[in-house]
């Protein structure tokens, strides 16, 4: 993939070009939305620029993509270019947008780099950021076909749920209409919402279920964290939108989806909201009557806490071979961990495959834990809510 030449210079290069990333995409953030505010404004999800995991995210996915070109030359890392794609998919992504941030990227890495950035190094990293970015074009341009293109479509709350204190259900359904395309369990959508000083910003939340055919739901935490500015959207929608009011949402998005036949063993592994994608799959095994061993995993503050905890157990109760393991910090009733969750004496299937969702610490411990039990590192999948920070550790 990447030409001979170009690996060379590359190879000599990614130390340099890897310990001045951050500051490369820091300068190149600065630099887009100062030339672009529309961007930062409509596309660009705010709360992560201020917070800088986007930074980190972005550089740990360059880095990881020309460290996988020259250690594994006749393959692409298909697994993280096609989560990078249907994150961009859901926002409305265009080619042209691939354009306007290499112009400010490889500004950014002249600034920064400065001689250092001879006319061959720049155009070997011209090379891996052009084969990155029309893999990414091209994968993207598939989705859209199949979801029927990239339009925003208005949705209509006929129902908001109070999960916990602060987690909220809503209920939507078409406003215009039209038929409801089918989603894979484990899916996301974006919802874009108009915010007080004219900011269109948006946000990517998992289908936790489809209650009827014309009916999708989603379930939004408020995001309020000590020390860090509260959710511009997650506040939104809890404060403003009611039944009624008309959302925009994009088509549903997400690699992490059920890949199983009726004989695989699973585990579903969840802390927090990230148990929104394992209640659809939950929901779907149950409705298709999965035979195969399901051991669900989730870890919590509290009982209080655990949003969707009816529909987990539900769900679960359903499937004809199911352990359901749950774990809080505080307040656990009998038959629960108290802690975090501790996979130490839950047996593991041979053949299982394993979906998680949530921090990345709970992921990333569950992992290590699943893979000791001999679960095959392959046959691990995870999403992570937000940019995805585990390349960038």
């Amino acid at each position: 993939m990447l030409s001979e030449q170009s690996a060379v210079t590359v190879r000599a290069t990614l130390p340099a070009v890897g310990a001045a990333l951050d500051e490369i995409t820091e300068r190149f953030y600065a630099g887009m939305f100062a030339a672009r505010p529309e961007l930062l404004r409509d596309l660009f999800n705010r709360g992560n620029q201020a917070a800088g995991t986007q930074r980190q995210a972005l550089a740990g996915s360059v880095a990881a993509f020309a460290t996988h070109l020259l250690d594994h030359p006749d393959e692409r890392p298909d697994a993280m270019l096609s989560r990078i794609a249907h994150k961009h998919a859901s926002l409305g992504v265009t080619p042209d947008q691939y354009a306007i941030v290499h112009e400010h990227l490889f500004a950014a890495i002249a600034e920064v780099l400065g001689d250092a950035v001879t006319p061959e190094v720049a155009a070997a990293w011209d090379e891996v950021y052009w084969l990155m970015a029309n893999a990414l074009i091209a994968v993207e341009k598939r989705l859209y076909e199949e979801r029927g293109g990239a339009a925003w479509r208005p949705w209509e709350v006929v129902e908001r749920v109070a999960e916990t204190g602060d987690v909220v259900t809503f209920r939507v359904r078409p406003a215009d209409g039209a038929p409801v395309r089918d989603f894979r369990p484990g899916q996301y959508v974006s919802v874009r919402v108009p915010l007080a000083d004219g900011a269109r910003q948006i946000r990517q939340y998992s289908l936790s279920g489809a209650p009827g055919p014309d009916l999708r739901q989603f379930s939004v935490k408020r995001v309020h964290e000590d020390g860090a500015p509260d959710g511009e959207v997650s506040g939104h929608l809890h404060a403003r939108v009611r039944v009624g009011d008309v959302l925009e949402l994009s088509e549903a998005y997400g690699d992490l989806v059920l890949d199983a036949d009726d004989d695989t063993p699973l585990v579903l592994a969840s802390a927090g909201i990230g148990v929104t994608p394992m209640v659809a799959m939950l929901g779907h095994l149950a409705g298709s009557g999965h035979r195969a061993p399901v051991t669900v995993v989730h870890g919590d503050r509290s009982p209080a806490d655990h949003a969707l905890r009816t529909d987990h157990e539900a769900y679960a109760a359903k499937l004809p071979d199911a352990t359901v393991r749950f774990w809080y910090e505080r307040d656990a009733p009998a038959g629960a961990g108290t802690g975090y969750v501790d996979l130490a004496d839950v047996p593991v299937a041979p053949g299982t495959r394993a979906y998680l969702c949530g921090p990345l610490p709970f992921m990333r411990t569950v992992r290590e834990q699943l893979i000791t039990k001999g679960v095959a590192p392959a046959d691990v999948h995870y999403e992570v809510f937000g940019p995805d920070l585990w390349l960038a550790k």
